[in-house]
C-alpha cells in the first residue's frame, strides 16, 4: 500500500527546563474519578504550555518520605493570577491519586517543565482525538482551543462518571466506549474524513499500540500527522512513552 507523505507542519518548540515550588489553592472533585487541583506560585510568573499535548512532572513526597513523580498534562494556565490547572485521575489507589484525594489549601508541590511543546496547527481540515480517561484533560484542552470551524472527532473510553460534557465551538463527533477493545472497533470501522486531518491519541500502552498500527497500516494515515502516546502501562507505575 503506497502511503502519502505530506510535508510535516507539527513546530517542536523548546524550553527552559525548570522546577517551581508552587502551592495549592483548592481541590475540587470532578465527578466521582476526577479531582481538579489549582497552583499558585510567583515561581509560575514565566511559565509557558504552548500545545495541549504538553506533559509537566509533578513532583511530591510520599507517605514514607519517598520522592514521587509523575507526568501529567497542564490543564489550565492563568499567567495574570499565575495559577495552574492539573486535572488527576483517581482511579486505584496510586500515589499521585491519593495524594490528590487529600489535596488541600497550603500543600506544597514541586513542578518540572514542560520541556518542550509541539504545537499542532488548528487549521488542520479535521482533528481525531482518542483515548482513554487519562487522556480527558488533554483532550478537553484542544477542544476548548479549537474554533467553531474546526471539524472535531473524539472517540473515548471512559466510565459513566467521566462522561462530562464538553466546553467546545467546534463541529463534534463525539463516540464514549466502553473498553479497549471497543475503542479499536469504533476507529477501525470509522472512514477518516477527506482532507488533511491529525491524529492525537494516548492512553494504555498496548491499547494505543494497536490504535497506531490501525491508523497507519490500516488506513494509511501518515506518520507526520499523528501522535500517538502511551500515558501509562498496565502493572508498571510512572510510565510515559511516545510511540509515534
Amino acid at each position: 500500500m503506497e502511503i502519502f507523505q505530506p510535508a510535516r507542519r507539527v513546530q517542536r518548540v523548546r524550553h527552559e527546563l525548570r522546577q517551581r515550588d508552587v502551592e495549592v489553592i483548592r481541590a475540587e472533585p470532578m465527578g466521582s474519578d476526577f479531582i481538579s487541583v489549582v497552583f499558585k506560585a510567583d515561581a509560575l510568573e514565566d511559565f509557558v504550555s504552548a500545545s495541549f499535548d504538553d506533559h509537566i512532572k509533578f513532583m511530591f513526597s510520599g507517605p514514607d518520605g519517598e520522592q514521587v513523580h509523575r507526568d501529567y498534562t497542564p490543564r489550565r494556565f492563568d499567567r495574570d493570577r499565575r495559577e495552574l490547572t492539573i486535572e488527576f485521575a483517581c482511579h486505584g489507589d496510586g500515589k499521585a491519586s491519593e495524594w490528590a484525594r487529600h489535596a488541600v489549601a497550603g500543600q506544597r508541590a514541586v513542578i518540572a517543565g514542560p520541556r518542550g511543546s509541539m504545537i499542532i496547527p488548528a487549521d488542520y481540515d479535521w482533528h481525531l482525538l482518542a483515548g482513554d480517561a487519562s487522556a480527558l484533560p488533554a483532550i478537553r484542552r484542544r477542544l476548548e482551543e479549537l474554533a467553531a470551524s474546526a471539524k472535531a472527532i473524539v472517540i473515548v473510553l471512559a466510565d459513566a462518571a467521566d462522561r462530562r460534557r464538553f466546553a467546545t465551538e467546534a463541529q463534534l463527533d463525539l463516540h464514549w466506549v466502553g473498553s479497549a477493545d471497543e475503542l479499536v472497533s469504533t476507529l477501525r470501522a470509522m472512514p477518516l474524513p477527506p482532507g488533511e486531518g491529525f491524529a492525537w491519541c494516548a492512553g494504555e500502552a498496548a491499547a494505543m499500540a494497536v490504535v497506531r498500527d490501525v491508523l497507519y497500516r490500516e488506513k494509511g494515515h501518515p506518520k507526520e500527522a499523528m501522535r500517538i502516546a502511551a500515558y501509562w502501562k498496565r502493572g508498571a507505575a510512572a510510565h510515559h512513552e511516545n510511540l509515534e
